[in-house]
This record gives C-alpha cells, structure tokens and sequence, in this order.
C-alpha cells in the first residue's frame, strides 16, 4: 500500500515554475499533434525500408525525470562518443538553466520563512503552502546576525535568478515535429533541438533560435562567472542546508550537482564535461529520436531510439511508438519512494512507475518486443537510505524489513515483478539495476541489454 502525500505527513515541493509561459498559439493542438507524430512514422518506415540495413527499434518509457533522457545520451556515448564530444559546448546553456533553476527555489523557500521581512518577491507564480506549527530547524540555527548574512547572499543573487526565463525561453523556443532530414538534424519534437539549431540552422527560425540561445548563455556565464562565490556561500551555509533537509526542498538531481560544481562551472572559459552532460537535464517535450550504427559479432544495425516525454498529459501518444518496435526500455526510479508525482500529488511515484509498466505491457502492439526493466537512480536511493528516510513511512506493505539498501533493492525488484507476473503470465521481463550517470556501470548493462534485444531480433527475422 501506498500512502498519499498527506498521509506521509509530507509539504509538497512547489508545482511548477516561474519559467514565462508561452500562448496557447505558440502550442499546437492535441490533434495536430497527433497528426504530425503519424505523419512523420510513416515518412521514417519508408526511409528505413529503402535504407536496406537492418534495423531495430527501441522505444524509451518511464515517468518524468526517470532518467530516460540520460540513458539516450549513455547510449550515445557507448556507440558515438565522438558526436556527444561535439556537443560539449552547445550544453552549456542546460547547465546554467539548471543551476539558476536550483538557486531559484532555493531562494523561494528563503522568501516563505523570512517573510516577515519586506523583500520583493522572487516569484509571483509561487503557490501558498501551509507552514507547520513551532521553531523549525532552520529558525533554531538563524540568529540576528546569520539571517542579515542569508538576505544579503539573497539580495546579491537576484540578477542571476532573473536570467530564468530567459534562459527557459531559450530552450523552449519551439514546439515542433522537425522531419530527421531537416537542416536540425535528427531531433523529433523539441527535445535537443535548440544544440543543433544553434549549430546547423541556416533558416530565419533557426538563426533566430541560435540567436537567442547565443545571447542567453554569454549573459548566463557574465553573471554567474561575477556571483559563482556567493552561490556557494548560499548553499554551504548551514542554515540554507538545514531548510533544505527540514522542509523537504525538492531540487533536481542537476540541481544539486551542479550548485556543488558552482565554481567550476562559473568559470568563463567553462566547457561542459561528459559528466556535466549526463547529469543536466532537460524534459523532453513530445519525442526525440536518435539512430546511431550499433556493431556486434553479428555485423552491423542501426537502432532506431525513441524517447518519449513521460509527463501524463504526453503518454497518451505512447501507443503511436509501439508499431514494430523489438524492445521496450521502461526506466522506474527506485529513490522516488518518497515522493510524488508534480501532476498529481495524491500519487506515490512508484506505484504510478508499477501501474505504467502493467498497463504497458498489456498493450497487444508490443507483444513481440522484449520488455527490459531498469531500476534506476540506486544512488540516489542509498543515499537517501543511508541518510535515515524510511521506506515504510511512504508504503506500507514494505513493512519491518530492514531499511538497507540491499534489502530495499529485492523488494522493489520482487514488487514489480511481481505485479507483471500478475497481468502478462508468463511473458519475461528482465531487470536491471542502474545509476544513468555512472559510465562505466551502465555500459556494462548496455552489453547484456543489446544481446537481449539483438537475440529476439534475430528470432523475429527467421520467423519472416
């Protein structure tokens, strides 16, 4: 059983941002949508049918910030390194999005617990939330003099959080279906097409988005190159880490790396690293498709990688991926026990993780793709285990088992494969264990994964 928010006694994160929004013009409609995701899978099955090498198509699932995006760009660095090498710099517009991002909410849950001080508002979108009763933590460690320290860093910072929207705005200059012959490269839907926009566009559009994007680094890296000491003197100060652990403040796993990396990544000449890539994130908004040559001892294919946003408002549009696809990758974030879905808070995200994985493999267009499961974020999960979060406040039936990593990692394992038994008999189901950002783990992965996916392959086309 799992308990809802409220039962587990936990004060949401904030739902949403103060990222500007756009009209609804600027969106297309459910059904152009629809249309345009149709339109442009008949155009790639032809493609691919005159390519005449073999293909095999993967299709990436799993809820928002499961880690899905992350395995696309391992995958990418498995087999071509050397194109995720060029991207380098074009990446340095994520990380400073996420890193103002993080100083952002950090400064709002300021704003909630200094409000007694006349400040302006950092974001007029904030929600109210309900404060609990008595001295927190945070005020027991806050004197006279601490708290002049807190709001000057704060005051100091706010140019930095002004460039959120900008840099928003950068990133999510549109909201299109770009063909995979286009002058954008081989981007499907927003996803990454802003990197090759700003590297490859020629048309008025494109120019104009690496324009922006040009423009909105440089006024990133002048501004956080001037404050990157007063960033860490925020996030190392031992009241901003006690609101932190007290009040359950959300921040992304980008988030958190990067404040950690703050004077690295403020440096002017600054270049994101491979390992600065995996760990920034970007949602991805419709689908991105990526196909890279993928060479074993049974020759050569090209796989055919979807990833599909995983928000609930998007997997709608999951089943027009499904057609003839040889493997499903579901992504299920095991450290997300404690937490929500931002979309609806009564929802425990590991039973929205297990209810997605049923219902998918229930879905008669996939019965003959392998289905691979991957537990991901097992550090993070340690941590939070090693910090003294108990699993059985946030689901029930974990009971009294010992709230070890080892020991947490079979239930979860056993729970969902224990709930596919259930709905899809006998159909296997293979699991791993991951951390998307640890290199040399996931690639080991990778090598059992694509022998499972290249076995089944094989058994389909002798089957033709």
């Amino acid at each position: 059983m799992f308990l809802t928010a409220g039962q587990a006694n936990r004060r949401q994160p904030e739902v949403g941002s103060s990222r500007g929004s756009k009209t609804s013009a600027t969106v297309p409609s459910a059904q152009a949508a629809s249309i345009a995701i149709d339109e442009e899978i008949r155009n790639d099955a032809a493609i691919r049918k005159a390519d005449g090498r073999r293909q095999v198509k993967v299709v990436i699932l799993g809820q928002a910030e499961s880690g899905k995006s992350t395995l696309r760009k391992q995958l990418q660095l498995y087999h071509e390194s050397h194109t995720l090498d060029g991207e380098r710099p074009a990446w340095r517009i994520v990380v400073y999005a996420n890193l103002v991002k993080a100083v952002r909410t950090i400064l709002d849950e300021l704003e909630y617990e200094c409000a007694r001080h006349e400040e302006p508002p950092l974001s007029a979108a904030a929600p109210p939330r309900s404060r609990s009763t008595g001295p927190s933590e945070f005020e027991a460690l806050v004197d006279a003099g601490s708290e002049n320290e807190i709001l000057a860093l704060r005051r100091s910072l706010l140019p930095l959080v002004s460039l959120e929207v900008e840099l928003s705005d950068a990133l999510s200059d549109e909201i299109v279906f770009v063909p995979r012959r286009s002058v954008l490269g081989f981007d499907v839907g927003r996803g990454l097409g802003f990197r090759s926009a700003a590297r490859l566009g020629t048309r008025p559009i494109h120019l104009a988005t690496a324009a922006l994007v040009r423009v909105a680094t440089a006024r990133a890296a002048e501004i956080l190159g001037s404050s990157a000491q007063v960033v860490d003197a925020l996030w190392r100060h031992r009241a901003v880490q006690a609101l932190v652990a007290a009040r359950k403040v959300r921040l992304e796993e980008s988030g958190e790396f990067f404040l950690n990396e703050v004077h690295r990544v403020g440096h002017l000449e600054y270049v994101p690293s491979i390992d600065d890539i995996l760990h920034a994130r970007l949602p991805t908004i419709g689908v991105v498709e990526r196909s890279m040559e993928v060479t074993t001892t049974g020759g050569a294919y090209v796989w055919n990688i979807y990833d599909v946003g995983g928000v609930r408002s998007q997997r709608p549009a999951w089943a027009s991926f499904f057609d003839d696809a040889n493997a499903l990758i579901f992504l299920a974030p095991i450290s997300a026990f404690d937490q929500y879905l931002e979309e609806d808070p009564l929802t425990n995200r590991i039973s929205d993780s297990v209810q997605l994985l049923t219902s998918i493999a229930a879905n008669a267009l996939l019965k003959n793709a392998q289905l691979i499961l991957l537990l991901n974020k097992t550090d993070i999960l340690r941590r939070k285990l090693e910090a003294g979060v108990k699993i059985r406040d946030y689901i029930t039936s974990y009971g009294e088992r010992k709230n070890d990593f080892s020991t947490a990692a079979e239930y979860f394992r056993s729970h969902f494969l224990a709930a596919h038994k259930k709905n899809s008999g006998k159909r296997p189901l293979f699991i791993h264990f991951t951390c998307m950002v640890d290199i040399r783990a996931t690639q080991s992965v990778f090598a059992s994964v694509e022998d499972i996916v290249l076995r089944r392959h094989v058994s389909q086309a002798k089957l033709v």
